[in-house]
């Protein structure tokens, strides 16, 4: 069930997941295209964060390219949704409904940091699309397993994290307020100090990553309830079926909240991986570094034109 209203290049299109909530997408180019992408953004993003990469691609690709985006409940222009939905399960299952109502044809699947967490999740209940209808898969600044021990992931369990979600639990307009406020009024002045060329002591990207967050328009109780799965993620699982799936694995070399080590295990698990370091690249390595990611996501497109 859907409804779509029009701009001057973009389609947008309403897709219900299957509780009901509505699901905010975003279409690009040909229907008749041989290959559609379908991108599937991180935590506290949303469609927008595309947008450089979607004009590189256009500008890379030597062929008419569909390109399908969509935000995740509780993010951009996607409905709210109970905390209790807030898990990896589930926006698996919702990327299975924009698929069912957006795309027909050979999809791969495009997924950055939560992104390729969803897709790992979605491969592992609809094993027998692998290879049938999702032809490939790029896996960006991510994990399958292991974030806890690994990165910023290191800080889930700690106190401050188990404090956060306490406080969205109890008083989640207070506690989206007093974010909202912190982050506004400590990012501007923890990146004027990170630019600083002086010796005296620096912020580490690590904060400049949690202010931002914390300014981030998505709501702390959709950012908790994230955070408690990231806490217990394990999608090996999902990594046995896309064994046989040409795939691209991707990720900064300055990434602080996924680590290369972390790609770079994906992609000992899939034999039919590139797997692509970017230097100089830090976590939103789609926004530093778009016309690299394209060049990459294209060389998987031609692979996944000549196995399909």
């Amino acid at each position: 069930m859907f409804a779509t209203h029009h701009s001057r290049r973009l389609r947008h299109t309403t897709v219900y997941a299957d509780d009901g909530v509505p699901l905010a997408v975003t279409e690009t180019g040909p229907g008749t295209a041989e290959l559609t992408f379908v991108f599937v953004h991180g935590h506290c993003h949303d469609t927008d964060a595309w947008s450089r990469l979607r004009r590189a691609l256009l500008l890379t690709m030597d062929r008419p390219v569909r390109m399908v985006f969509f935000d995740h409940r509780g993010h951009g222009r996607s409905g709210g949704a109970p905390a209790e939905t807030y898990t990896l399960d589930q926006i698996g299952r919702d990327l299975g409904a924009v698929l069912d109502a957006a795309t027909s044809g050979p999809v791969v699947l495009v997924g950055h940091s939560m992104g390729g967490m969803a897709i790992l999740s979605y491969a592992r209940q609809h094993p027998t699309d692998i290879g049938t209808r999702v032809a490939g898969v790029a896996l960006i600044s991510t994990a399958a397993d292991d974030l806890a021990h690994s990165g910023l992931g290191r800080y889930l369990h700690s106190p401050a994290v188990a404090l956060f979600r306490r406080a969205v639990s109890r008083a989640p307009r207070l506690t989206q307020r007093v974010a909202r406020w912190g982050g506004r009024v400590g990012l501007p002045v923890a990146g004027a100090l990170h630019r600083r060329r002086a010796a005296a002591p620096r912020p580490g990207a690590w904060l400049l990553t949690l202010l931002a967050l914390l300014c981030s328009e998505t709501s702390v109780v959709t950012m908790a309830g994230f955070l408690r799965c990231f806490a217990v993620l394990d999608e090996a699982d999902a990594l046995a079926v896309l064994t046989d799936l040409p795939s691209l694995v991707l990720c900064g070399s300055r990434d602080v909240w996924t680590p290369f080590e972390l790609s770079a295990g994906v992609a000992s698990r899939l034999p039919r991986s590139e797997l692509v370091c970017i230097e100089d690249a830090g976590h939103s390595v789609t926004v530093e570094h778009p016309a690299a990611v394209a060049a990459a996501l294209r060389r998987l497109a031609e692979r996944v034109t000549q196995a399909w």
